[in-house]
């Protein structure tokens, strides 16, 4: 259980539910769980979870009981450890770590068949093929009818009827006793009247003579003298059911794909070095400031600092990104990388929950246990499907034998219709493709929280960029330094300033004090006290007794400052004043590249119906030079964090869908304001948490994948749905009027939900637009 916040405490509790095979089911135990004060939940047929929020005095025991009550069998999900502790141990609904929220998608996830399971599965699907294709090709072949040959059909039909439909019987028989009604009642019913139609037609209807022959037609018959036995349908039934479930586990499992690839990532052993020692640890003892070793061809066990050695790491399977990362000591590295050249040695700085493998498979699978709004409605058709079909059966029944129709004729269309009705694929429409796009979203470095993000990327219009950590690089680097004359002197103003921002996480200020000490003569940069950063303004704090502020140049200058302000601005670079004891003392030009692709990513976002905004913190004069560089029109300056926020709120009130895109603490207002926020994978936490989207590569090209692929995402859904509907539309009253044979009826409902499945698989190979070279220009802001 994890912890929420509001007046009321609430938890949310992850289940296992096992036997549930339809929208029907998902409906019947979301509305048993509900019934319950003050709880919701959100089940998945896709992963066979039951997400439910709660208040703390409702207990586990009580959401299982009333899960079992449904007619289903509940499993507690463990909770997860805390994430300060070292290892993470819990499954993935707690998504502490990325090996065991991979584990969502092994063949030993609780939410799944293990793999005794899926032998058993495997092994009734086959011995049912070899029972029925003799039955099958007798009845549909009247060439190959020998004398008494009704009779061998039966005895193939009975354990088929029997022993391979018992689940089917089994969960709608567990279903009754809970007065519920599931794609299994529909299935068990079809089967035993078909079979029991059949042993009338052999016993009592004639059907019995040896050399009693049956004509084959694709169409359902009646009239005849003698009544025609549905042997081939009673079998088709649960051998096309079973078929269809096989191949729909195998496809819905290649939509958990990219959970289990993160689950690869992760490391099971590593190499520590202590004392000029080197022993081999399980990965859960390892604990933050350990150093390990990463030998070429290793992975990175977890997130680190590089303490000594050189090498290029392949992170395409964590950001996307298909380009080798250099590294060296003091850059950072992270878990699951791969070690393509030399030696390393690694301080680890996170482990477990904390890294940033697990916080990668924790936003998949969130999004992975959401659903979207078509869903919802979805959801609350099948709460009625399954009951309407059976009335709407025997009411055809009814009609049939009471206009004096065959009784035939009348059986044939009421069983075509019990068969041929599947709320399947009204489940499986928006999971399979969530998990799909979700997937290869993770792949491609996209990481988006649920289907709710999905469909507010998909239709906004306005998206607004920050400057600096965004469009530009963030990596700023000084140009030059202009002091004071008669002043302290630059290399003491540049000290100074160095030292101050030796706390600050901007980019202008990692700048200035890595900077500084390059610069430094006398060692490292002294410390400093009652440090203060304000966002959008600058840093303040105490060094050497000395009151320093790095902050945004203002009015009133010195003649020289106002003057290399003059030329800063006018050569695109960032300037920020040094002042000490409250008077100016220098000003340092910082200059910063636009990301690679920025210009072709606003072009892209521009063709696809989206308007770029540029809302920075910089002056008006910086702004505009990189807008013009971008071809960006609308451009908003000296932006402090509640400004960016006043903006979206202003775009918002006009009627626009506003997607905010930033990197640091002061764009997290806006990109919680926003309809939706996309966060830079290198940006802080804040930013991050605050998001609806992570770009994980730090590309700003993959907004525009990202859009891409939310609109493909909801295209699959609607598609998804559509056929699940229409295909019942269609179906369903080609049964009742007799145009539809139980056989024909059997093999369309498995062939329907399978169909689902392969559409929504084709987001797996999704492919954004192939990325160039952007140009790099200008400067940035803080």
């Amino acid at each position: 259980m994890t912890a929420e916040g509001g007046t009321v405490a609430r938890v949310t509790t992850d289940l296992v539910v096992r036997g549930m095979t339809c929208a029907a089911c998902v409906n019947r135990v979301e509305k048993r769980l509900s019934r319950i004060d003050g709880v919701t939940a959100s089940v998945n047929l896709a992963t066979g979870r039951a997400r439910v929020h709660h208040p703390v005095d409702v207990t586990a025991k009580a959401l299982l009981a009333a899960v079992e009550k449904a007619g289903y069998e509940p499993e507690l999900v463990p909770p997860p450890v805390p994430r300060a502790a070292p290892r993470a141990t819990t499954g993935p609904a707690a998504s502490v770590g990325p090996a065991d929220a991979a584990d969502a998608d092994t063949p030993e996830d609780p939410a799944g068949p293990t793999r005794e399971e899926a032998r058993k599965d495997r092994e009734r699907l086959l011995i049912t093929a070899l029972l029925c294709l003799p039955v099958l090709v007798l009845s549909m072949v009247p060439a190959l009818q020998f004398r008494n040959w009704q009779w061998l059909c039966l005895v193939l039909a009975a354990p088929v009827v029997v022993w391979s439909a018992w689940p089917f019987h089994l969960r709608a028989a567990r279903g009754l006793r809970h007065s519920a009604a599931t794609m299994d009642t529909l299935v068990s019913l079809g089967v035993i009247a078909s079979f029991a139609w059949s042993l009338y037609a052999l016993f009592l209807g004639g059907a019995g003579d040896p050399g009693m022959r049956m004509p084959f037609s694709l169409l359902p018959s009646a009239g005849t003298e003698v009544a025609h036995v549905y042997l081939e349908a009673a079998v088709a039934v649960p051998l096309f059911v079973l078929t269809g479930r096989h191949l729909e586990a195998r496809a819905r499992r290649g939509t958990g794909a990219a959970l289990r690839s993160l689950a690869g990532l992760a490391a099971k052993d590593v190499t520590v070095r202590e004392d000029g020692r080197e022993r081999l640890l399980p990965i859960e003892e390892l604990v933050p400031g350990h150093g390990f070793v990463v030998r070429p061809g290793e992975r990175v066990a977890t997130d680190g600092v590089v303490v000594s050695g050189s090498s290029a790491l392949d992170l395409s399977l964590i950001t996307g990104e298909s380009d080798p990362v250099e590294v060296g000591p003091g850059r950072a590295v992270v878990g699951g990388a791969v070690n393509m050249g030399g030696l390393l040695l690694v301080q680890a700085t996170a482990v477990g929950a904390d890294t940033r493998l697990a916080r990668i498979t924790h936003l998949v699978t969130e999004a992975q246990a959401g659903k979207a709004r078509a869903q919802r409605l979805a959801d609350r058709v099948a709460g009625v499907f399954v009951p309407a079909v059976l009335s709407l059966a025997v009411t055809v029944l009814g009609f049939w034998l009471g206009a004096g129709a065959d009784p035939q004729a009348a059986v044939t269309a009421a069983v075509a219709i019990l068969v041929v009705a599947c709320p399947c694929a009204l489940g499986l429409a928006t999971p399979t493709a969530l998990m799909a796009a979700t997937g290869r979203g993770a792949r491609l470095g996209i990481l988006v929280k649920g289907p709710q993000s999905l469909e507010a990327l998909r239709h906004v219009d306005v998206i607004v960029l920050d400057k600096t950590g965004t469009l530009t690089t963030g990596h700023m680097s000084v140009v030059r330094v202009t002091e004071t004359a008669g002043g302290i002197g630059r290399d003491t103003a540049v000290r100074l300033a160095g030292a101050v921002e030796q706390g600050s996480e901007h980019p202008l200020g990692r700048a200035v004090a890595s900077y500084a000490q390059r610069a430094a003569a006398r060692g490292p940069l002294p410390g400093v006290a009652g440090f203060l950063a304000v966002p959008g303004s600058g840093v303040t704090g105490i060094v050497e007794g000395r009151r320093v502020e790095v902050r945004t140049p203002g009015e009133g200058l010195p003649a020289s400052l106002a003057q290399a302000l003059a030329e800063a601005e006018a050569a695109a670079l960032t300037p920020v004043l040094v002042r000490v004891d409250g008077f100016d003392e220098a000003l340092i030009a910082l200059g910063d590249v636009l990301r690679p692709g920025s210009y072709r990513a606003v072009d892209r976002l521009r063709r696809l119906g989206v308007e770029p905004v540029l809302a920075t913190g910089d002056r008006e004069a910086t702004a505009r030079a990189v807008a013009r560089e971008l071809g960006i029109t609308e451009v908003h300056a000296h932006c402090s964090p509640e400004g960016k926020a006043a903006l979206v709120r202003e775009l918002r009130g006009g009627g626009r869908r506003v997607a905010v895109i930033g990197d640091g603490v002061n764009d997290a207002a806006a990109l919680a304001e926003a309809d939706l926020g996309i966060a830079m994978g290198s940006g802080t936490d804040v930013a991050i948490g605050a998001a609806d989207v992570t770009l994980v590569r730090g590309d700003i090209e993959a907004v525009a994948d990202a859009v891409l692929l939310a609109r493909r995402t909801l295209a699959t859904i609607r598609l998804n749905l559509v056929w699940a509907f229409g295909y019942n539309a269609v179906t369903v009253p080609l049964a009742a009027v007799g145009l539809l044979g139980p056989m024909l009826a059997a093999a369309a409902m498995s062939a329907s939900s399978v169909l689902v499945v392969a559409n929504s698989l084709r987001l797996r190979t999704w492919q954004p637009a192939p990325r160039r070279p952007g140009s790099p220009v200008g400067k940035a802001s803080r």
